[in-house]
């Protein structure tokens, strides 16, 4: 199992529960935020949602059936299909925009999400392969003409787990609204495992790659089209996400028509090659492992014609194929996204195409977490020769083996076995009961696959003249384990409204983010001068390359300096790195 893989975070941010509700509440529906600590006053709250009153939307003929959200002054219309369910022959097949007629002319009951797509760490009754939906949230009351903003989140989870259901952002419209900048949140599903990443050549001969990529620009085609109707502004679209979210939005703009659908972006710990890219072929086995477990179609695995079949497989066989899959997967992460060659989403390699500026230029913020990598490395390495063959996996025709070690013995020299240089960092020579090197490991994992593209991304767009604004989220942990610091994924609940404890320095910060979030993208700089003071973000560029610690006693800018060596070590040849 290789060591520095990535693309995670598909962190529950709550959860409904339907049940009775006394008195005048008799006819709604109770949501509790279950998940998330008593930190702000909007959180732990059971909120009444009537059902009776309930807010619409005129979609072509059909009218949506919404929710009223009164404790937040907000309405919620989900589960709204954007594409034809990928479902028999439209299994393994780009999305096929949904028609506004295929809703039907009678009413939509928009009042819950749609379930989450077929996944490996979900049971199957809760999932389901129509699972193409999009969710919106706005301020209550909202007018048609509104020309809101609109956030666009799409979820991590390693592109095999994740769901739109899980994120309430209840707290960020509410904040964009007390602040006098009010907008309209959305998210959505998109396929996941084999569904969405299919791997191999049969999938590339069939155009069949990265279809989850091809469902995210399908949801955002839907904002475009039909936002307006809900009050926002199509022209004002910001997207971000988180991990597995950030990649592949930032794959975007690679080679895809995100300037006609967004006008601005905020990455959150993950960039193009935050996982490392390859070609269809690598994964040939993964795919064979999925069909090999498609009972109907396990005789067909190695035959390099599989697709027809499976579209002939039920939808419990594919989730047996899926099971499976990840069990005798010999990477943590099999099912990522992959170069697809000139015409593309990923034409090349990302630094290739830096070189070359073939990228969209439009504004976005970007960060990393400060221990980024110990989510990922096994507490159980304990050597550095685990280390080296930690990257095996890495070699490939392109990049021989030998190269492949000479480079990582090259990197392990700016990374020595001193646990006060590793991650978690500032933690002096604690090993929390591990090898030192865990620390060390961590420590390139942190580098390797996230500071250093991140800083490859902005320097690059920065150079090109794009406002980019840079950040490194230092926040202190207390609930989690001393070993994994400021992990991966951490900055969600602070960015959500409902940081993980309930010190005054993490309740201030969270307010601070989601004002910082919420003021770029409504006005396309986290200065807007609204909504709680807070320090200025100075812009990243080429004469001032510095980032904004987000610390709740450290909240400040400081030089984008830190583990220079090793990063421009990284940089200095990505293609090593598949980067």
């Amino acid at each position: 199992m290789p060591l520095f893989v990535i693309g995670l975070s598909g962190m529950k941010i709550y959860e409904t529960m339907a049940g009775a509700v006394p008195g005048p509440y008799k006819n709604c529906t109770n949501v509790h935020i279950s998940s998330v600590p008593m930190l702000l006053l909007l959180s732990f709250l059971t909120l009444f949602v009537c059902i009776n009153g309930s807010p619409t939307i005129e979609l072509g003929e059909t009218t949506l059936m919404g929710l009223d959200i009164p404790t937040f002054q907000q309405e919620f219309f989900g589960g709204i299909p954007f594409a034809e369910p990928p479902l028999e022959s439209l299994r393994l097949k780009p999305p096929i925009p949904m028609a506004l007629s295929s809703l039907g002319s009678a009413t939509f009951n928009a009042t819950s999400f749609g379930p989450a797509c077929l996944q490996f760490d979900l049971p199957l009754d809760v999932t389901s392969e129509d699972c193409l939906t999009m969710n919106v949230l706005r301020p209550a009351g909202t007018p048609a003409n509104a020309k809101l903003p609109v956030m666009f989140w799409t979820y991590g989870g390693g592109f095999f787990s994740g769901a739109s259901s899980t994120f309430n952002a209840s707290v960020i419209v509410a904040q964009s609204v007390a602040r006098g900048t009010p907008l309209i949140y959305v998210n959505f599903n998109y396929r996941l495992g084999p569904l969405g990443f299919p791997q191999g050549q049969e999938a590339e001969n069939l155009g069949a790659l990265n279809l989850a990529l091809k469902d995210q620009i399908a949801a955002l085609q839907w904002v475009q089209s039909n936002i307006g109707t809900f009050g926002g502004d199509p022209d004002k679209v910001t997207v971000f996400g988180e991990s597995a979210g950030a990649i592949m939005t930032s794959i975007l703009f690679l080679n895809s028509p995100i300037a006609n659908l967004a006008r601005a972006a905020i990455f959150e710990s993950g960039s193009q090659a935050t996982v490392a890219l390859f070609t269809p072929e690598r994964r040939e086995v993964d795919w064979e492992n999925f069909v090999g477990n498609v009972a109907s179609c396990a005789s067909l695995a190695t035959s390099g014609n599989t697709f027809s079949c499976l579209q002939n497989a039920s939808t419990t066989e594919i989730f047996e194929g899926i099971l499976a899959s990840i069990a005798e997967a010999t990477e943590e992460f099999p099912w990522d996204p992959v170069i697809d060659g000139p015409g593309g989403l990923i034409p090349d390699l990302p630094s290739v195409l830096f070189r070359r500026r073939q990228f969209a230029r439009l504004p976005f913020m970007a960060g990393t977490n400060l221990d980024e990598g110990t989510l990922f490395t096994p507490t159980t390495i304990n050597s550095t020769q685990e280390i080296q063959e930690s990257f095996v996996t890495m070699s490939s025709p392109s990049i021989s083996l030998a190269t492949l070690q000479e480079s990582v013995l090259a990197l392990l020299q700016l990374y020595p076995d001193i646990p006060a240089l590793g991650s978690p960092f500032n933690t002096g020579n604690d090993t929390f009961g591990l090898s030192p090197q865990y620390k060390r490991a961590a420590a390139i994992g942190t580098d390797l696959d996230f500071l250093s593209q991140r800083r490859l991304w902005i320097e690059t767009a920065a150079n090109a003249g794009v406002p980019t604004f840079a950040y490194l989220f230092t926040q202190p942990q207390p609930e989690l384990s001393p070993a994994l610091g400021v992990e991966h994924g951490s900055e969600i609940l602070f960015v959500y409204g409902a940081p993980n404890d309930t010190a005054p320095s993490s309740i201030a910060l969270s307010r601070i983010m989601t004002d910082y979030w919420v003021s770029f993208a409504t006005s396309l700089t986290p200065n807007d001068g609204l909504g709680v003071p807070r320090p200025e973000w100075t812009q990243f560029t080429p004469k001032n390359q510095a980032v904004i610690q987000l610390n709740g006693v450290n909240l400040t800018m400081i030089p984008d300096d830190f583990r220079a060596e090793q990063t421009n070590f990284i940089n200095s040849n990505p293609v090593i790195w598949h980067h």
